[in-house]
């Protein structure tokens, strides 16, 4: 017998199952009017505003305090000449390829819960590369002088130093941020499209309409459009792993203690996965929630993310005990002292905090219950991003001041100067991607639109029905929506 279902008694919960679908979406224009909707200032959304630059602000004093006073106001103590900037150079970069790696593999993979949450990293991506290009011109003595890292003919004759680390970090953060800004812009072009056909203010649909190309929604360019995306994730992916290899030389190069290991580039690309997937978690959970977004960014999508994040987390840890195994294993007395110290020693906070929150924290998303539980994921992802910034610090700080030599051993300890620009940092990034999701969708409107339950369509509005088994609705044709 069938069963008539009101439209009012769908209530569209999620449920503990594999389901990355929308049961409470339902129309086509609903996707469009609701993610339109977060364009909109936010009281929340100014007060974050408000904060960011604040911190943006303290950090830019800092800085100009800096420049006035000289490197000495910093906390370097020869031989640590690597010191906050560059710790916090490689954080960023980390969480900056975590974002176009996480879309494009996941889009390679067909995963369909990276369709709502996939925008948010890629957009972290952009600025997080953008703020992670400035220490390395914070670190240098004149930062007025960047530019003669840049390997370009000049009349001075006068080339990089190619055996310099800044200068393969300027490669790989320049072709990096080319790559995922791009990859970023073509994923947006469908999204300015629809945006274009429902702004209503004529400057703002100007703009739309210059960003969107003419997009006309033709089956022509969405075939163009789907090659172009596959492309750029299947070249996104191998870019991605050799860029912050290439980061990861840095370090691996060296003779230092602690640092020349052939397994710092898988070491470095797990890592930036794993604080990628947490720093995603403390972006979509607060708009997730400030933009009513629940029924987007259901509680199945957060699941599957923190099974991906618990994966890479356990990946993290393999690389941790195989660094000690590897450096107990080696026999070399100065290595047997630098490991002692960095987890027993001098740094042993600064290791077990690492260890804590990369490590044994993850663990508990083996609870299905805490994986589906959002305060926890937002939480966890704050101690994530915390082990993942002590990680590089254990990495460089450890050993650069206990290298070879015994009259050498120092101890290095971080200014306010230093710690300001750290926040100003965060200000930075927070501030680029307010921005961002006050200007541009935060969501991706097409291919949320993929993952919409199939309808039939008439005319006019009848109720749902269900038939055997099968749930079949009847819905009104959104004007101006594609069937």
């Amino acid at each position: 017998m069938a069963t008539v279902v009101r439209p009012s008694e769908r209530t569209g919960r999620n449920i503990p199952e594999a389901n990355i679908q929308l049961p409470s979406v339902q129309t086509y224009g609903q996707v469009t009017d609701e993610i339109r909707r977060t364009l909109n200032p936010t009281k929340a959304w100014l007060a974050g505003l408000f904060l960011a630059i604040t911190c943006l602000l303290i950090g830019l004093t800092a800085w100009m305090w800096q420049v006035y006073m000289g490197l000495g106001v910093a906390g370097y103590a020869p031989p640590v000449m690597w010191g906050v900037y560059i710790v916090t150079f490689v954080f960023w970069v980390g969480i900056g390829h975590a974002g176009t790696l996480i879309s494009a593999i996941l889009y390679l993979f067909r995963a369909g819960f990276r369709t709502t949450i996939y925008r948010c990293a890629e957009a972290m991506t952009v600025f997080a590369v953008m703020t992670a290009g400035l220490f390395p011109i914070l670190h240098l003595g004149r930062p007025w002088k960047f530019f003669w890292l840049i390997p370009y003919p000049n009349w001075r004759l006068i080339w990089p130093q190619f055996k310099s680390p800044l200068v393969w970090d300027v490669f790989a953060i320049l072709t990096y941020l080319t790559v995922s800004t791009t990859f970023l812009y073509i994923g947006l072009l469908p999204d300015f499209a629809a945006l274009r056909d429902r702004e209503r203010n004529p400057l703002r649909k100007h703009i739309y309409g210059v960003l969107s190309f003419g997009w006309r929604n033709s089956d022509t360019e969405w075939r163009h459009f789907a090659r172009a995306y596959l492309f750029l994730a299947a070249f996104s992916t191998p870019l991605v792993l050799s860029v912050h290899s290439t980061v990861s030389f840095d370090f691996a190069m060296s003779n230092v203690p602690g640092w020349h290991a052939t397994l710092f580039a898988p070491y470095f690309v797990a890592g930036a996965i794993f604080s990628g997937m947490g720093m995603v978690f403390t972006i979509i959970i607060p708009i997730r929630r400030w933009f009513n977004l629940k029924h987007y960014v259901t509680l199945n999508h957060l699941d599957a993310a923190a099974k991906l994040c618990l994966f890479t987390a356990l990946v993290v840890a393999t690389a941790y005990v195989t660094e000690f195994f590897i450096g107990w294993y080696g026999g070399s007395e100065i290595e047997h002292s630098f490991w002692y110290n960095r987890v027993f020693g001098q740094w042993w906070w600064a290791a077990w905090i690492m260890l804590t929150c990369n490590t044994i924290l993850p663990l508990t998303l083996f609870s299905q219950k805490l994986r589906r539980n959002p305060t926890w994921l937002f939480t966890l992802s704050l101690f994530i991003n915390l082990g993942m910034w002590f990680e590089r610090f254990v990495i460089f700080d450890p050993s650069l001041s206990h290298e070879f030599e015994p009259w050498q051993w120092t101890a290095y300890a971080p200014t306010y100067v230093d710690w300001c620009i750290l926040l100003g940092s965060f200000g930075w990034f927070a501030m680029w991607f307010l921005l961002f999701i006050k200007n541009f969708p935060v969501v991706a409107i097409s291919e949320v639109k993929e993952i919409v339950p199939p309808r039939l369509r008439v005319p006019h509005p009848v109720e749902g029905i269900e038939v055997s088994g099968m749930h079949l609705e009847f819905e009104p044709e959104t004007p101006g929506e594609r069937n």
